[in-house]
């Protein structure tokens, strides 16, 4: 695995190691024949965490939710008005560009698929992008397609419980692999950012901070879009 050397990763760090190392090959045994495994990663038993810079605080009396660029009517989500939206679970498999991926992780959290069929977020015909803002003007962009996807969740939840602050309390970008849709477009775990504080919505493409930094545009996991062409 190859890194571009002009980033840094702040912290790789995982939670409880599987007691029985066997149990982890008999389980990646078992995505592979299921078709699960995509090519170059691992199965993990854990959580790892991996991200930029510190983890940062959160105040719910300060916290807005922003939607705006190309929609018909900018709109900005307290807190309470966000945790008011409607919720939904997903069980995906998520697979990070490291070259790990964990199976069957449950989700909780607002999808954005629903937020536009229920009119609370009206993105205009010209909207071909969705670029997802994040605390330290951290960005990663997305096709509105794959935004759009029962894939992708404004998640608050990992498991049944609110997230961890490393993993992106209170609320982060995932888009995994739901087993048997091959329909839906399925990246790496860093198109969805950590500390989610906006969407904005674009007629034109809108790289964001990886993506500047030699990882692949889009990001596809079944073609391995690891990093850019260009690089």
């Amino acid at each position: 695995m190859r890194y571009n050397s002009n980033v840094i990763i702040a912290t790789i760090e995982g939670e409880s190691r599987p007691k029985n190392m066997n149990d982890r090959l008999a389980a990646e045994k078992k995505t592979k024949e299921a078709g699960r495994l995509p090519q170059g990663q691992s199965l993990t038993l854990r959580f790892p965490v991996l991200h930029y810079g510190a983890v940062p605080g959160f105040d719910k009396d300060n916290w807005g939710f922003r939607v705006f660029g190309d929609v018909e009517e900018e709109v900005c989500f307290s807190w309470e008005e966000f945790c008011a939206l409607p919720q939904t679970e997903i069980t995906m498999d998520i697979h990070c560009v490291t070259a790990w991926s964990k199976t069957d992780t449950l989700w909780g959290g607002v999808s954005l698929r629903a937020l536009v069929n229920r009119g609370f977020v009206r993105p205009k015909p010209s909207a071909s992008v969705v670029v997802q803002h994040c605390e330290q003007e951290y960005t990663t962009n997305l096709p509105i397609k794959t935004a759009m996807g029962e894939n992708f969740l404004l998640a608050t939840h990992f498991e049944g419980v609110p997230l961890a602050p490393e993993h992106g309390y209170p609320v982060r970008g995932v888009c995994g692999a739901i087993p048997g849709r091959a329909d839906l477009d399925d990246v790496y775990l860093w198109k969805g950012g950590k500390w989610l504080r906006g969407l904005e919505f674009l007629a034109a493409d809108k790289p964001g901070f990886w993506e500047r930094a030699g990882y692949h545009n889009r990001g596809n996991v079944w073609q391995e879009e690891r990093f850019s062409d260009t690089e």
